[in-house]
């Protein structure tokens, strides 16, 4: 028996220890703060506590950050007897929002549990001051957070701009609800506004071994509901280190908001105790707008109704004015081809600068995108006088509006204004093709795609010149005129100085008209036009795609001055293929580089006769024909019938290849219904 007692004697001090530690640890584990003051709590940033013990997190100052954390962290590690890892935990709290504008606040609160009370670089607004735009979304954040989220941020994937949230790691919510309150009287939810600036009640419980997490939230003058507003299943473990700090963040951005915490209770290893409503700090008192003598009222706002209206009667003149356009009563049959003008106003952001594709001699252009399809579109705006030939005009372009064919432009319709002109046409994304060809894109155009590009824009012509139901002469067919579609395709535009007759008749023109270099012989003579000048175009664009140079280019040696002759001479000296674009470093089917050169030369043919129709053409390019020899004699092939030496002279007093004459007013040198 005294060996039993003095054994007792000796465990008994340590059984009184590890009781007296129990209790300290669980004293440790646990708060509850009836306002703050005096409280152990670590505000930060612009956080402060008012004399009443009210935690303010932050003000009505923008773009700010308030904290304010238990300054000690809780270890969800280890208990004094064992080695379980326990989780779980519960706290309450009791927070107001007040708006420093009726309707419109800062983000919002959240409660947070981390690993540090350190956040370097956290950004305000959006972020409420826990993360940053790099930082977002990282495993290694090991962030809790439970929002109290007043603004709707589309890239956070927020439901509206009144919900509650849980985060993990991230500000896009794991889950989130409209704040709503489960009325046990009522037996229904009713709904609350954060920004009210009401004090509001939120309970948030985990429970590790059913790995659950519930958020709950009631007014202040209810008791906790019996539904949660949140229930979600939660597996912390990959989250939660052993030791993680509590507390909380808010943050304001271009409009603030006052965010108050009144109470706030925690426990780590149970229940939380219950906050006493009655104990809790007072909310500064709301101002109230001062009652203003009726005259001083009434006088500024009549005042604001005569401005009001003389601002709306300008607006509308104005509008009126901006909106105004040209119509007639012959244009009814041209309805469906007639754009309103404040639809290409519209579709054009009021033909803005950062719109502008491209200058011409006589117009602009301007990317569009037409408000009732949502379609791409080119807006041509180029002057017009209307009091000649008005009727005659339109009609045209209403014809080449008509026009139907994979490889051309398709003319959509057109506007009219007072001096002004609008062309709406398809927008083509890879812009113009001497684009391509010449200034040094990367990579550069590859043969696959110039022979398609061929071959489309000699199918277009055909087209034109036999296909159709009149005859139709573009008159002006070069590189830059063709544009290319958003797969590369080539496309014909420009149909600013084309003309048009019927199948057997002759045009009557003896207007110059088209490009220096891409001119036919018998046009500087005659200044007539046929489907033959327009064959002549084609062949010295075919030289053109395959040199990859410009008709005329005076800054090269004599003898290459003209690309034309060039090739020609080449040809005959049995260095045919010397003139290939070197920028394709030989990459291309000799075969129909051959007969691309060879057909170009032939199409050029100072006699009209002598040049093969678009038909032919088409058929030697599809491989359905065989190509005739060349003569090797000179005098057939060329710009005008005379001696080289004759013709470079002519040549070199030619401003630039790139001139171009017109007849129409509306015509452009380069076609820029593009976005290159």
């Amino acid at each position: 028996m005294m060996v039993v007692a003095f054994k007792l004697l000796l465990f008994l001090p340590g059984l009184f220890v590890s009781l007296k530690l129990l209790a300290l640890a669980q004293e440790e584990n646990q708060f509850i703060y009836h306002g703050f003051t005096g409280a152990n709590l670590l505000p930060n940033e612009i956080a402060k506590i008012h004399p009443n013990g009210l935690l303010e997190l932050t003000n009505t100052s923008k773009h700010q950050i308030g904290r304010a954390f238990f300054p000690f962290p809780f270890q969800f590690s280890t208990s004094l007897f064992n080695n379980s890892r326990s989780l779980s935990f519960s706290t309450q709290f009791v927070f107001a929002m007040v708006p420093e504008l009726p309707t419109l606040s800062g983000h919002g609160i959240a409660f947070i549990v981390s690993p540090s009370v350190n956040f370097t670089g956290a950004l305000s607004g959006r972020y409420l001051g826990i993360l940053n735009f790099t930082t977002d979304g990282l495993s290694s954040n090991h962030l809790l957070a439970v929002e109290l989220d007043a603004i709707r941020n589309p890239d956070l994937k927020d439901i509206n701009d009144n919900h509650i949230g849980i985060d993990l790691n991230e500000l896009i919510s794991i889950e989130s609800a409209p704040v709503t309150y489960f009325s046990d009287e009522e037996k229904e939810n009713k709904s609350l506004t954060l920004t009210s600036g009401n004090m509001m009640h939120v309970w948030i419980d985990y429970n590790e071994v059913e790995r659950l997490l519930n958020v709950t939230v009631a007014p202040i003058t209810g008791t906790k509901p019996t539904l949660p507003l949140l229930s979600t299943s939660l597996d912390l473990s990959s989250v939660m280190l052993d030791s993680m700090y509590v507390g909380f963040s808010s943050s304001t951005g271009a409009v603030a908001s006052s965010h108050y915490i009144l109470g706030w209770s925690f426990n780590r290893s149970g229940q939380a105790q219950s906050l006493d409503v009655s104990k809790l700090p007072s909310l500064p008192p709301q101002r109230k707008p001062r009652r203003k003598p009726y005259l001083r009222i009434a006088v500024p706002a009549i005042a604001a109704i005569i401005l009001f209206l003389a601002i709306s009667g300008a607006a509308y003149i104005i509008r009126r004015k901006t909106y105004e356009e040209l119509r007639e009563d012959w244009e009814q049959e041209y309805g469906p081809q007639r754009f309103s003008y404040k639809d290409l106003y519209k579709a054009t952001k009021g033909f803005a600068a950062r719109e502008l594709l491209g200058r011409g001699g006589f117009g602009m252009v301007y990317r569009g995108v037409l408000p009732s399809s949502n379609m791409q579109v080119a807006v041509k705006k180029v002057s017009h006088d209307s009091r000649h030939g008005t009727k005659e005009f339109v009609a045209e372009i209403v014809s080449m509006g008509r026009l139907r064919h994979r490889n051309l432009v398709q003319l959509l319709g057109y506007c009219r204004r007072k001096g002004e002109l609008l062309l709406v046409y398809d927008y083509m994304p890879n812009g113009s093709l001497d684009k391509l060809l010449f200034r040094n894109h990367t990579p550069i155009l590859n043969w696959v795609r110039r022979y398609q590009i061929l071959r489309g824009v000699a199918s277009a012509l055909l087209y034109i010149h036999e296909e159709w139901q009149q005859v139709v002469l573009h008159r002006d067919v070069k590189a830059s005129n063709v544009l290319l579609d958003a797969n590369l395709n080539g496309r014909i535009g420009d149909f600013g100085i084309a003309k048009f007759h019927d199948h057997g008749s002759t045009p009557h023109t003896t207007n110059v008209v088209g490009t220096i270099g891409y001119l036919a012989p018998e046009i500087a003579r005659t200044g007539k036009s046929s489907t033959c000048s327009d064959v002549f175009s084609f062949g010295t664009f075919m030289l053109e795609v395959a040199c990859g140079r410009r008709p005329v280019e005076s800054e090269r040696p004599p003898e290459e001055v003209v690309l034309v002759d060039w090739v020609f001479e080449c040809w005959k000296s049995g260095a045919f293929l010397g003139t290939v674009d070197p920028r394709l470093e030989g990459n291309y089917v000799e075969e129909e580089m051959e007969l691309v050169l060879k057909l170009g030369l032939l199409c050029t043919h100072r006699i009209p006769s002598a040049r093969p129709s678009m038909r032919q053409v088409v058929q030697y390019l599809d491989g359905n024909a065989t190509l005739p020899d060349l003569p090797l004699q000179g005098t057939g092939i060329g710009l005008v019938p005379v001696s080289n030496e004759a013709s470079r002279e002519h040549v070199l007093t030619i401003p630039t290849s790139s001139e171009h004459i017109s007849s129409y007013s509306f015509s452009d040198s380069e076609s820029i219904l593009s976005g290159r």
